[in-house]
């Protein structure tokens, strides 16, 4: 659209099109209906009209403000992501068969045969019969209180099953693009639910006309808003502040490079043990995952058990970075260890590496080792972390070559707007985090929650193009990391059977960005000695589960095992977190300690800083 278009112009527009057709579907629904429930006068065609004109009001806005291609949030951009996750003949999903024909009247006969036989029974005491299939999406008693509504969603479950079972049975080139019809087809079917569309779901139907419309109005607001800003919406923007109520553990930036600062956090104890804690989050995230509200925080929790905590809290990427690859990210991981072991004249460090950081780790560690410097590292910790991708799970979905593609052409300044990866991952879950949002958000018009973690999953980083495409393409496609010597950085051959530092492994038992199995691998490649423990969960709440919450579970057992599945069927449970297990262990490892005193407490007499905790770089978009 030119810039300058008017309303003529807009209303000329395929989504004009589609709110004439809404607004006309309310004024025939409600704009001659006898008004019930203290409902007179209630002008529904107004209300439609009202969410006409916000909406041409954005789209001239938008014409005349954004440049195109820009929003990651466009559905037209992901219509073009879609296209790119199967070659295989998407018509073929829809082909009749015997058994979708015996299941469509055998459903006819419990739903509809259901309740015409309570009609004439007219026992309204009686238990409504049971529905053959259940999902929680069609919980609320409105779905089954009236049989064109049952009949719907129960219809929809049975074409769900029977398109997702025909997927997978699909006949493919390989595996690899089997698996891509099969999540191709089940964020078409979740798409598709009646539940996401106003005409379709009597929980919103009933909403619109309690609150005369006010709920469409509101969710109109909120996804324009959304769109204006190109991101999904999961929470109360306004809840959380940094440095206040989210990232708050006390302490300094006492490093800065152009790529991360570090920090370090002031001890709570009068000692504190000899050998520090160096965290590195994934810079694909913001650090304070480990940082949430006080009572969910890892760092605070891990200063109060006595270590000497350093976290490095990575730069967004911005143009300034588009040369950055792995080998600047293996260097800084070297540089932070080296300065916190000079900063504190300590021989070596603990190192955690979380998801992606973790996998680096991995890598640092093997060029450390290769050049006879492994003892600068005490030990290693992997939250979540993959270093064999064979069976790295969901997504792989989006690292064929058209993906690929795809990547590269959206980074024409270098980088990858972090808004593409939030909507990539929320694809993954698109029925919890797409679709439930819609719904709650657009259609019935709900307030955010105030939620920490889905405030954290929305403050979105944005990547180094040219490295995020090589890990893409060298780790999760091409697997090369565990070939040895094949991957090389800084000038050194990367070899990972040379690691002999003593390693803890925790993966989560419901993780589908790193499955438990996949992070299971690290241990037929490391050498020294290694510690697997599996954590209920998934990549974030198994991580994230502090001990007082006494949530979930986790298992210990054989870490030479010969798989994951043989480690699991000899394995001890224990309930709640892991959190002490871990410390058991770092302290069995160096159990020496000294007081908390001189740098040990940063910003002290003498101590010359950066700024205060959680510092400039993770607020910067």
């Amino acid at each position: 659209m030119a810039a300058g278009s008017d309303d003529t112009d807009i209303k000329d527009a395929p989504f004009a099109a589609f709110f004439d057709m809404q607004g006309e579907a309310m004024r025939e629904m409600f704009g001659n209906a006898v008004p019930q429930d203290g409902l007179a006068g209630t002008d529904w065609g107004g209300v439609a009209n009202k969410l006409q004109t916000m909406w041409f009001d954005f789209m001239r806005d938008q014409a005349l403000t954004t440049p195109a291609n820009t929003n990651p949030f466009d559905p037209a951009q992901w219509m073009t992501f879609a296209r790119g996750l199967t070659k295989s003949d998407p018509m073929a999903l829809f082909a009749a068969n015997q058994k979708l024909a015996q299941g469509s009247v055998e459903l006819w006969k419990n739903v509809i045969g259901g309740a015409m036989a309570g009609a004439v029974r007219k026992d309204d005491a009686a238990e409504p019969a049971e529905l053959p299939r259940k999902d929680r999406r069609f919980a609320d008693p409105a779905w089954r209180d009236h049989p064109a509504y049952a009949l719907l969603h129960q219809t929809y479950l049975l074409l769900a099953e029977y398109f997702t079972t025909m997927a997978r049975e699909m006949p493919a080139a390989n595996s690899e693009q089997k698996k891509q019809l099969a999540f191709a087809t089940q964020a078409l079917v979740d798409a598709m639910s009646p539940d996401n569309f106003l005409l379709t779901n009597p929980v919103v139907l009933q909403r619109t006309i309690e609150t005369k419309g006010a709920n469409l109005v509101k969710g109109m607001q909120h996804l324009i808003n959304d769109l204006k800003k190109g991101q999904l919406t999961h929470t109360d923007a306004d809840a959380f502040t940094l440095g206040e109520n989210l990232a708050a553990t006390p302490g300094k930036v006492v490093h800065e490079t152009p790529l991360y600062q570090l920090i370090q956090y002031s001890p709570t104890t009068d000692e504190v043990f000899e050998t520090p804690l160096v965290i590195f989050p994934p810079w694909i995230n913001r650090f304070y995952i480990l940082d949430l509200t006080p009572k969910k925080s890892f760092i605070r929790w891990a200063v109060a058990q006595g270590l000497t905590v350093f976290v490095v809290s990575w730069k967004s990427a911005d143009a300034s970075m588009k040369d950055v690859v792995w080998d600047d990210y293996i260097r800084s991981q070297i540089e932070a260890i080296d300065h916190v072991r000079d900063r504190l004249g300590a021989k070596s460090v603990h190192a955690i590496g979380y998801c992606v950081a973790g996998t680096t780790l991995a890598a640092t560690l093997a060029i450390l080792a290769r050049r006879g410097e492994a003892d600068k590292v005490k030990s290693a910790t992997f939250f979540t972390a993959q270093v064999d991708f064979e069976k790295s799970g969901e997504l792989k979905h989006f690292i064929d070559d058209q993906q690929l593609k795809m990547v590269t052409s959206l980074s024409k300044d270098g980088y990858l707007d972090g808004r593409y990866l939030a909507a990539t991952f929320n694809a993954l879950r698109g029925k919890d985090l797409i679709w439930n949002y819609v719904v709650n958000n657009y259609l019935l018009g709900n307030d955010y929650p105030a939620f920490d973690l889905l405030h954290w999953n929305g403050d979105v980083t944005n990547l180094p193009s040219k490295w995020h495409g090589d890990y893409l393409r060298d780790l999760y496609r091409d697997n090369k990391l565990v070939q040895p010597d094949v991957l090389s950085a800084d000038g050194t051959p990367i070899d990972l059977t040379q690691v002999e530092t003593p390693t803890y492994i925790q993966a989560g038992k419901e993780d589908h960005i790193a499955p438990a199995k996949s992070v299971w691998r690290l241990t037929r490649h490391f050498k020294g000695d290694l510690t697997f423990l599996l954590a209920g969960s998934g990549h974030i709440a198994g991580v994230v589960n502090p001990p007082e919450a006494n949530k979930y579970q986790y298992w210990t057992g054989d870490s030479s095992a010969e798989s994951l599945d043989d480690f699991i069927a000899e394995a001890t449970e224990h309930p709640g977190s892991w959190w002490p297990h871990w410390i058991n262990w770092i302290e069995a490892q160096d159990s020496k300690k000294v007081d908390a005193k001189g740098k040990r407490k940063p910003g002290g007499r003498g101590d010359k800083v950066i700024e205060d905790a959680p510092g400039r770089y993770v607020k910067t978009r």
